[in-house]
């Protein structure tokens, strides 16, 4: 199956299935992926767009982020939710080189679990409608809030840590394009030195922090989310197919 899906104007579209979960299970093709910003999406790029049959696109930019950049183009049932789930903004004027890309990346995420605890919670539960299915969860760049929620996800469907952090880590393939494209609209703009990229240490250090500080992954959206055993197991019912039956 195909994991990336070409678009002319958005550059890290992407399908999240395949992934070894729960009991032997599969995460199933085309029920869930991941974006960049869809308000982009212009011209055959929107057939595109439709040829996926979505019916619910979760938006996790800030409402002026959408009024600035737009949101994905109205079709059919298609259902929009705006969810931001950042709090605090990034001050990027206090990164260190000394600490790294990855974990100030990190230290960001850990806020935002922190500070999108409603919106999380909704996004997940969401996801976990089979009926809402297929879901594209995006934000600006797909890499950071979608990374964030793509991963809490995965993980409680029980996909395999190392698979995670690949799986955000694959952003990386579409860095030189996105910031090509975002410079030709902020011409004068500078960017600091982690704009656009998804080192795999960013989502290693920021699992690692999470589990420290709840438990486990599980345990953060069990207790601080208050995502409750129904939800996972309907997330696990649907997104989860057995291995032989992975590519519907």
């Amino acid at each position: 199956m195909l994991r990336h899906i070409e678009f002319l104007n958005i550059y890290n579209f992407r399908d999240v299935g395949g992934y070894a979960g729960k009991d032997g299970r599969s995460v199933r093709w085309k029920r869930l992926y991941r974006a960049d910003s869809l308000g982009w999406l212009a011209g055959a790029d929107i057939d595109t767009f439709r040829a996926l049959s979505v019916r619910t696109v979760i938006d996790l930019r800030h409402p002026e982020e959408v009024a600035n950049s737009g949101r994905v183009p109205e079709a059919g049932e298609l259902d929009y939710l705006n969810l931001p789930i950042e709090g605090r903004r990034w001050d990027v004027t206090a990164y260190n080189d000394t600490l790294g890309v990855g974990r100030y990346l990190a230290d960001r995420y850990l806020e935002v679990t922190e500070d999108g605890v409603d919106n999380l919670r909704e996004a997940v539960e969401t996801i976990a409608l089979a009926d809402n299915a297929p879901v594209v969860i995006h934000c600006a760049a797909g890499k950071d809030r979608t990374g964030l929620l793509t991963a809490l996800v995965l993980a409680l469907v029980g996909v395999a840590e190392e698979d995670i952090i690949a799986d955000y880590a694959l952003t990386g393939l579409a860095t030189e394009r996105f910031i090509v494209s975002w410079q030709k609209r902020h011409p004068t703009a500078s960017r600091w030195p982690g704009f656009g990229v998804a080192p795999a240490e960013a989502m290693r250090l920021f699992l690692a922090d999470l589990a420290d500080r709840h438990g486990s992954i599980d345990d953060y959206c069990a207790d601080v989310l208050r995502i409750d055993s129904r939800t996972v197991e309907a997330l696990r019912s649907h997104l989860l197919a057995p291995t032989d039956q992975n590519t519907d």
